[in-house]
């Protein structure tokens, strides 16, 4: 009996100090939103799969007009860092060039003697190659030179020079929207990232499902019984605060900046990945509620709970924003 007291009474009071540290940290989630942000340069630990970082990094640097970040951007819109990609129009690649462009504007990046579209170490370079070309045609045109840059690559050159800008293109100003707003999420912050504006309605959602039991595939629909697996849980959080993700959780990873482990914030999304180098690889979510916890819906036969983030699979947070949500691709695969 005395075991039974003992062992009761500790369960009630870690449930206690879990409702202390949920209080605390929505609170602090709200109280964070006048955090300042810091500009970014280069690229974010983990945002590039490791086997491009190189290619990306190096290649990003070749003219003013782009940068590492805004280079892994337009791949990862182009084709979610598939190779062997290729569109219905025949867009070819991790870059997916059609053919047409890649024979006038391809490149041997690996200097092996060949041009081809289907080896990244070819394709990344003539990616960045082909926008620093861009670029130079639209050099004289007012405005932002990256904004240009995107806006010619998307409608071409003549139009962007005849509009003296990115021209009133609906389809052109979506994506260099897109690709800009992508961007932020490969950037390395040198400064703290703003926080969430909705991120404390979202823990508060998230809060409502503790205790509810796991289920794999489950968006808490009525038929599911209101149950949820890990990146169903994220996605309806942020759902309730009108920010739509996509369903998987590696595909949730780039939907805004990324924060560093010390400088997490309430809200958070926390990621956790099979190779910490690869974003592809991410296998779970949970949403931070701050004190080295998340509440997160871990596997089958388990409930919705409170857990400690600091495991060995931890790849890193994003910090949600709704432009970032809605930038992101919905055809990549998890």
């Amino acid at each position: 009996m005395r075991k039974y007291w003992v062992a009761g009474g500790v369960g009630v009071g870690l449930v206690l100090c879990f409702l202390a540290l949920l209080v605390v940290g929505t609170y602090t989630a709200a109280a964070g939103l006048a955090g300042g942000a810091g500009r970014a340069v280069g690229l974010a630990k983990g945002a590039v799969p490791a086997s491009y970082q190189p290619l990306v990094q190096k290649w990003g640097n070749l003219c003013p007009a782009i940068n590492p970040a805004l280079l892994a951007a337009q791949l990862y819109q182009e084709s979610g860092w598939n190779p062997k990609a290729q569109s219905p129009a025949a867009a070819q690649g991790i870059a997916q060039f059609i053919p047409g462009t890649w024979a006038s504007h391809g490149i041997d990046g690996n200097g092996d003697g060949r041009r081809d579209v289907w080896d990244p170490a070819d394709a990344i370079p003539s990616a960045a190659s082909y926008d620093c070309e861009l670029a130079k045609y639209v050099k004289d045109v007012p405005g932002d030179p990256a904004h240009n840059m995107l806006a010619a690559y998307n409608a071409g050159a003549y139009r962007v020079i005849k509009a003296g800008g990115v021209p009133a293109i609906r389809e052109t100003q979506n994506y260099v929207r897109i690709i800009t707003t992508l961007a932020k999420s490969f950037e390395a912050p040198v400064g703290r990232v703003p926080a969430s504006r909705q991120a404390a309605a979202a823990i508060t959602f998230a809060q409502e499902q503790l205790g509810k039991p796991y289920l794999w595939g489950g968006n808490g629909t009525p038929d599911q019984d209101g149950r949820f697996d890990c990146s169903g849980l994220t996605k309806a959080a942020y759902h309730s605060v009108d920010i739509e993700l996509p369903r998987v959780a590696n595909d949730q990873w780039n939907a805004g900046p990324h924060p560093k482990r010390d400088e997490l914030l309430p809200g958070d999304l926390l990621f956790f990945a099979h190779n910490l180098n690869d974003p592809r690889s991410i296998h779970h979510v949970g949403i931070y509620v701050g004190g080295g916890y998340m509440i997160n819906a871990p596997y089958t036969g388990a409930v919705i709970r409170f857990d400690k983030i600091d495991t060995p699979d931890y790849i890193g947070a994003t910090r949600v924003t709704e432009d970032g949500a809605k930038a992101l691709p919905r055809s990549n695969a998890a």
